[in-house]
């Protein structure tokens, strides 16, 4: 069994090819040169950060699977200072169209001094921003980014920290290793 812990850029597709548009976006096969490898997961465009990769079906479906309630801790830079509120709010699960997410664990944290962001992401002198660490068990559709919204501060990065007992502690954007 392979399976590959990768920092995903920013900007960087989820897939090895990129079919249907005009081939300019940066995909996998930029960063990784394993035959046979496949994302166990997604994580969007404008995200960042952990994405395991593997080449046993299984572990892939046990992580992407909802059933499985694998945890993924995301670091979420928003719009504001999120609140005693808005976390609580968190913690006992977020009204969605799709419905009522489960309860996620919602911690405030300090800034956590992540590599530069290319592009940066847009700085507003008048609007504060605050950093959370928010860890799920689910994984629907940009739900992070939804999740924030809902309680009231839009997502300005996200960078998805640890899924299960693997992390991007040492891996630089652009780096991978394999476990």
């Amino acid at each position: 069994m392979t399976l590959i812990l990768f920092n995903k850029p920013y900007g960087v597709l989820c897939q090895f090819t990129d079919a249907g548009t005009d081939g300019s976006r940066p995909t996998l096969s930029q960063y990784i040169d394993l035959p046979g490898v496949y994302p166990a997961g997604r994580l969007d465009l404008d995200s960042e950060g952990l994405l395991l990769l593997t080449d046993d079906g299984r572990l892939q479906a046990r992580i992407a699977d909802p059933t499985y309630k694998t945890e993924k801790t995301y670091l979420a830079q928003v719009e504001g200072e999120i609140g005693d509120e808005a976390l609580a709010k968190l913690r006992r699960g977020v009204q969605l169209k799709d419905g009522l997410t489960r309860p996620a664990d919602a911690e405030r944290i300090d800034d956590p001094q992540l590599w530069p962001r290319d592009p940066p992401i847009r700085f507003r002198k008048s609007v504060p921003d605050s950093w959370l660490s928010l860890t799920i068990s689910e994984g629907r559709n940009r739900q992070v980014r939804r999740m924030t919204a809902a309680v009231g501060h839009g997502t300005l990065r996200l960078v998805r920290w640890r899924i299960g007992e693997w992390s991007l502690d040492g891996i630089e954007p652009g780096g991978w290793r394999k476990v």
